[in-house]
């Protein structure tokens, strides 16, 4: 028998699907052509993060996009195991206070895949993730939050939520949220998805204000 908290898991999986096939885009279509049929399940112990205390305010905000997604997340977010890239070595303290990722599908999450990994990331407000780069090609997709992303050197935009963010394998990219925390979903699809993103040198210096 499955338990309430691995059904809610799979609810927010299909939640996710649903989602991607609503946006009608040609990024999450490709993406979708290597959903899993089916899932295994995997034990994952749960794990907080500082970041998590931003839930409550990624809970009030309530616009229509998504919101029956971000309810579910936020109910079973203090079951599901919380991560980070990085480390004190990496980054400041003020960052990583302000980051963190859970993965629901995929090479660490409870539900497995060889070829699709699909989790959540929060930031907080006025919180600058730096340029990185990793094998897997990714689809982001904000769902609460407006915040402004830089694809290699191309000048910051602002992208609210519902937007698809395409990033092939290798490519820089940086996102900075505003005034407000940020809730994305994101999708990785490869052949190596447990391989971790990578700082890179391009645009390390002072961020350029949104456009």
């Amino acid at each position: 028998m499955r338990t309430q908290s691995a059904t809610a898991i799979e609810d927010i999986a299909a939640a996710v699907k649903e989602l991607l096939e609503s946006l009608q885009h040609p990024a999450p279509a490709l993406f979708l052509e290597d959903w899993p049929r089916s899932y295994s399940r995997r034990e994952i112990s749960a794990a907080s993060l500082p970041v998590l205390r931003w839930l409550a305010d990624l809970g009030r905000d309530t616009p229509a996009f998504g919101a029956d997604l971000v309810r579910a997340l936020c109910r079973v977010a203090p079951s599901l195991h919380w991560r980070q890239t990085y480390t004190a070595k990496d980054l400041d303290p003020a960052f990583l206070d302000n980051y963190g990722w859970s993965e629901i599908v995929g090479a660490v999450g409870p539900l497995a895949s060889e070829r699709i990994a699909c989790g959540f990331l929060i930031l907080g407000p006025s919180t600058h993730y730096p340029h990185h780069r990793h094998a897997a090609e990714e689809l982001y997709v904000p769902l609460r939050g407006t915040a402004s992303w830089q694809q290699g050197d191309a000048v910051w935009r602002e992208q609210p939520p519902g937007t698809p963010i395409h990033h092939r394998s290798e490519e820089p990219h940086a996102m900075r949220s505003i005034g407000q925390p940020l809730l994305a979903l994101y999708v990785w699809r490869g052949a190596n998805l447990a391989q971790k993103a990578r700082l890179d040198a391009v645009g390390t210096q002072s961020p350029l204000v949104a456009q």
